[in-house]
């Protein structure tokens, strides 16, 4: 590797780690502070908090790694361009095809890894944060139910309130169940109540010397009805078919025909050319002048990953609705950034040429 070239990628590389870094910390951050709060508001198990946050971030990173090298090429660029040491390469003979050169090549890798990212390790991150929080959040958990207080499930609107918690044999005193169905609101008092199954796909409670009420919502038959011992089987919660979606893995999304699951695809498939491109993308982007200020460009820069961004989001929801052939399908939007890339290294190529004449 030429001199430049190492230059250029020592003097990105490392600011890259410092904001791939500050990026995961602040998201980290903010997810830890959503899911603590959960965690205090006992609609969520302590314990289960810090590997939550580690899949979200997991999941995150194929966001948050293409905007860090994206960030840092337009910033590293343009403080060589501030310091006018893009000036003195270009008087001293140095094409800029040099500069798109070994921004390529410190993008390659990261584009690769990206796309490994989001082909196995989303799909992975996403089933496993998925079955912790169920797991953690079933109302049959008694680890994050607190006593004599409304603990509500925001998934389904079930409410459990008991008098004493033991959590050491997972028994609940004097405790009240408030279930609302689709066409009848379900009441249970019972003396005790404890897990016969906490599995949440298929949740089982036994419930011993109480009265249940059904109330229908549409009606007057309403029932109640006093027991000894009852066995009682709450509603799943099932997960949204976007979410189920996500957490599926490339192989079995190559195999559906269903449009959002092809859109889903190649979202993933087109992951580490976009980041690849977008790259590139920063180095005409970061062109100032001499003295000017390297933060002088950070309005279009920002336009620039707005438009991708957003358009990639608007794409996929098009193609999933089946208002957008699958041909290119989000293929477009790489392929209008490769277009735009290319017309620009050919001008920046030119005008060197002309210069040099």
């Amino acid at each position: 590797m030429l001199l430049i070239e190492r230059y250029i990628i020592s003097e990105t590389r490392r600011p890259l780690m410092v904001m791939v870094g500050i990026l995961t910390f602040i998201f980290a951050s903010y997810s830890s502070e959503r899911y603590l709060a959960e965690a205090a508001n006992g609609t969520l198990a302590l314990d289960v908090v810090m590997d939550i946050v580690f899949y979200k971030v997991l999941i995150a990173l194929e966001v948050l790694i293409p905007v860090a090298l994206y960030v840092t090429v337009v910033l590293s660029l343009g403080r060589l361009y501030h310091d006018t040491e893009m000036t003195a390469m270009s008087a001293s003979g140095i094409s800029p095809a040099r500069i798109y050169q070994a921004i390529t090549l410190l993008a390659i890798p990261i584009a690769i890894a990206v796309a490994l990212l989001s082909m196995y390790g989303r799909p992975w991150a996403y089933a496993n944060a998925y079955d912790l929080e169920q797991q953690s959040k079933t109302d049959l958990d008694v680890k994050h139910l607190l006593p004599e207080r409304f603990n509500v499930n925001e998934e389904n609107g079930r409410m459990i309130l008991a008098d004493q918690i033991d959590r050491n044999t997972g028994r609940l005193q004097d405790i009240l169940i408030f279930d609302a169905g689709q066409q009848s609101t379900h009441l249970f008092r019972a003396q005790e109540a404890w897990i016969a199954d906490p599995n949440p796909s298929n949740p089982v409670l036994e419930l011993k010397k109480g009265n249940t009420y059904s109330l229908e919502h549409i009606g007057t038959r309403d029932q109640q009805m006093s027991f000894d011992k009852m066995t009682l089987r709450l509603t799943p919660i099932e997960p949204t078919a976007d979410f189920r979606r996500k957490a599926a893995s490339s192989n079995n999304l190559k195999s559906s025909r269903e449009l959002a699951d092809k859109a889903e695809l190649q979202w993933r498939q087109s992951r580490g050319l976009s980041t690849l491109l977008l790259a590139l993308l920063a180095v005409p982007l970061s062109r100032t002048a001499p003295r000017r200020g390297r933060f002088s460009t950070l309005l279009p820069v920002a336009v620039v990953f707005a438009l991708v961004f957003y358009a990639g989001d608007i794409c996929k929801n098009l193609v999933a609705k089946g208002n957008l052939p699958l041909s290119p399908g989000l293929w477009s939007i790489p392929l209008l950034m490769g277009i735009a890339l290319t017309l620009f290294i050919a001008r920046d190529v030119l005008n060197a040429r002309i210069r040099f004449r």
